[in-house]
């Protein structure tokens, strides 16, 4: 009932707002540490927030920082970059590369979430991971006459229904780092017909606010407003992906050499929400997990709906996703946890999902 009464006065108070989010402050989290509790289904928290990682031995993985090969010239990609910070973009996805190493970067972007009001959830140096809590950007909040003259004392009833929360990855390459941010959000939705209860969902990633979040993190490393700006207006045309057949297994083709497709599924696999546990780039494989939802749930979350749902539980499922180049052409396969080619429903829709958000 408590969030049918926000919700209810939410929306009468948006009927009565002139206007909505102001066109020159679209971005504020600075309640985020007082965001509302995020009651998401088992499978979402979990992946959330089991972050360490095992590490298999032998293999070169993430927390070995492992060198990146530098890009291959002649790739259409846009590029734009002003003393040590560039950023660069393939299709609808853009990161940062700085000429400074992972151990001078990581305080400065730790400190960037924080002074934009985030609280962080993970902050593991060995992986070059951190991620935020979930945190509601309370700049879409109506600025309408009661919430003025109000203030604080209604201030928690206000909800925007929506959350987000980013993730921030630094991989080392030969002449510097390379800064990923990633974004994931939930949306609070009616569970019945009756709507007097509430669940939250997945809504799709937003690449306009990882764009911005990557800018202002540019300014934070030294890039003027205006210059920034400048970097992250280029655009470069839209890179595809598409799915095929391999023999009888369904793959994801890219039309990229190794490096730029590594970057870009790793970005795939982070904003699509599944939990990565290791990667061995020197082999090409990302080593992933999926936690099927809570069968109690009468409304599957995002993986139910990806991964068909089921009527009892399952032991969470572990995948290694495979990307293979020859040239400027790279293959995306999926294999199962002991390495063998995966050629069921579920590997037809987890390459479905990559290549969705590559396209």
């Amino acid at each position: 009932m408590k969030n049918l009464s926000r919700l209810a006065l939410l929306a009468l108070v948006a009927s009565l707002a002139a206007c909505s989010v102001l066109e020159s402050d679209k971005i504020d989290y600075k309640s985020a540490g007082k965001a509302p509790t995020l009651e998401v289904p088992p499978d979402l928290s979990q992946l959330s927030r089991d972050n360490r990682y095992a590490i298999p031995g032998g293999a070169v993985s993430a927390n070995s920082y492992q060198a990146g090969i530098a890009n291959a010239p002649g790739v259409p990609t846009a590029v734009a970059n002003i003393g040590d910070v560039r950023m660069e973009r393939s299709g609808t996805q853009r990161w940062i590369v700085v000429n400074r190493t992972p151990d001078q970067l990581w305080d400065p972007v730790k400190d960037f979430w924080q002074e934009n009001g985030f609280l962080l959830t993970t902050d593991q140096r060995n992986l070059g991971i951190m991620e935020t809590d979930w945190a509601e950007n309370r700049a879409k909040l109506p600025q309408d006459i009661i919430r003025g003259t109000l203030g604080k004392l209604v201030d928690s009833v206000y909800s925007t229904g929506e959350l987000d929360r980013f993730r921030t990855r630094l991989e080392r390459t030969t002449t510097g780092t390379e800064i990923f941010i990633s974004h994931r959000g939930m949306q609070e939705v009616y569970n019945n017909s009756r709507q007097d209860q509430t669940v939250w969902q997945p809504r799709p990633s937003d690449p306009e606010l990882e764009t911005e979040f990557l800018r202002r993190l540019m300014v934070k490393l030294g890039v003027s407003q205006e210059q920034s700006k400048i970097l992250a207006a280029t655009t470069a045309t839209p890179k595809t992906a598409t799915i095929a057949k391999v023999g009888n297994q369904p793959v994801v083709q890219i039309s990229e050499g190794f490096d730029r497709a590594w970057r870009r599924v790793g970005l795939a696999l982070d904003r699509t929400g599944f939990t990565v546990e290791d990667r061995d780039r020197s082999a090409g494989v990302y080593y992933v997990r999926y936690v099927p939802p809570n069968p109690d749930k009468k409304e599957p979350g995002f993986f139910g709906k990806l991964f068909g749902g089921s009527s009892k539980a399952e032991a969470p499922a572990k995948f290694r996703i495979s990307v293979k180049s020859q040239g400027e052409s790279t293959t995306v396969s999926v294999l199962n946890e002991a390495g063998a080619p995966e050629t069921s429903v579920n590997a037809e829709r987890i390459v479905k999902v990559i290549a969705d958000d590559l396209r």
